[in-house]
């Protein structure tokens, strides 16, 4: 097939002339200035520039595009561009950096489906951030070179790739370290990418058993009595887990495994007395033990183990007052030797991208009460 032309053509669009972005049911683009281009706010002095990118096969471009172009409306929100398809040619107009970041962004995802894989809204967020690390990463004589990012690989999945920096660093970490904190929102692969790596450990033979666990308290709710055995009372705090444990193995070779013990998968509470050798340990929802707890879980690492912490801190179930075991952990053991630590951040959010707003609009929230507090506290007493 023939490969997109890497070579741009750039001129000035100050005369602009945009076509409208409103047909039908594509989704909307970003806010358009007078001049037809993305408002920056800046009354139009900042350099314009337009790309137009030529790709081999109409076919794969749609594919690019996704349904109703939901993936390029969804890089003109993010890098405040337009982009216009018109058979094999897409056209980007913006900021001269802008551009050259959609342009890595849509060769990046042409590259994909010419090899056959299908793109998910996450991948076009995992295409920008890419696209941003290799223009922070390569100078610009070698722009058209790429970050080669890691990955895990299981049977079921074959090769699980990182869609971030953050997740990147994340996946040489736990290949690194024997234990590794993983702190950040909600829908940044944190639980998803530690399963994959603990399940590879598996079936590679490095480990000889998987312990996932969790603590088992209520979000925010009172459950009150769960009916049946033990298994069937513990089995709703423990779902996600499962959940995950599925997308990279099968789910018979998951119930034998746990009917032989291989793969267990139990609450924090069960932990206690207990030495895990030649496991791979993780911990999930980490933000919810109590300083005792945390401790009472990195004191189990036994000879062969690793062990995985992840938690989001802006998401505690404690009662009021109580402090959370994985924030004082991270600070008691910052700078040990042999311990890793990823912090994820709003941008690394790959779920949707509507996860991404809203955990922007929260922390935009909590800075805005911590800076009110700040000034109550600094005005003086009459």
């Amino acid at each position: 097939m023939k490969s997109p032309d890497r070579t741009p053509v750039r001129r000035s669009v100050r005369d602009g002339g945009v076509p409208p972005l409103d047909g039908g049911n594509r989704y909307p683009g970003p806010t358009l200035g007078a001049d037809g281009l993305p408002a920056d706010g800046l009354g139009g002095a900042t350099e314009r520039a337009e790309i137009t990118l030529t790709f081999g096969d109409n076919r794969l471009i749609a594919m690019v595009l996704g349904q109703y172009d939901q993936n390029v409306a969804k890089l003109e929100r993010r890098l405040n561009v337009v982009a216009n398809a018109n058979g094999n040619r897409i056209v980007v107009k913006g900021a001269p950096e802008a551009c050259e970041h959609a342009r890595r962004v849509l060769e990046a995802l042409y590259e994909r489906v010419q090899r056959g894989e299908a793109i998910a809204p996450g991948d076009v967020d995992g295409a920008i951030e890419e696209g941003a690390s290799q223009a922070s990463l390569f100078p610009k004589e070698a722009v058209n070179e790429r970050p080669v990012f890691d990955e895990i690989r299981t049977r079921k999945r074959g090769g699980v790739k990182a869609r971030t920096v953050a997740q990147d660093l994340y996946l040489r970490a736990l290949k690194k370290y024997e234990l590794v904190f993983a702190e950040g929102p909600a829908g940044t692969g944190k639980t998803w990418l530690a399963v994959g790596h603990a399940v590879s450990l598996l079936e590679r033979g490095v480990v000889e058993r998987l312990i996932l666990s969790r603590p088992a308290v209520e979000a925010g709710e009172r459950l009150g009595f769960l009916p049946g055995d033990m298994r069937e009372k513990i089995d709703p705090y423990l779902r996600p887990i499962y959940d995950a444990l599925n997308e990279f193995m099968d789910a018979r070779t998951v119930e034998r495994g746990m009917q032989t013990g291989i793969i267990e998968v139990a609450p924090l509470a069960f932990m206690r007395g207990r030495t895990l050798s030649n496991a791979v340990v993780l911990l999930d929802e980490a933000q919810n033990t109590t300083s005792m707890q945390m401790k009472m879980m990195l004191t189990r690492l036994g000879e062969g183990s690793r062990m995985i912490i992840n938690g989001d801190p802006s998401q505690t179930d404690l009662p009021p007052g109580q402090k959370s075991g994985l924030a004082e952990a991270v600070n008691l053991l910052a700078g040990v030797e042999g311990i890793g630590h990823v912090k994820f951040r709003d941008g690394d959010v790959v779920r949707h991208d509507l996860v991404r707003r809203i955990v922007q609009a929260y922390d935009r929230a909590a800075q805005d009460a911590r800076s009110e507090t700040r000034g109550e506290a600094r005005a003086p007493s009459r």
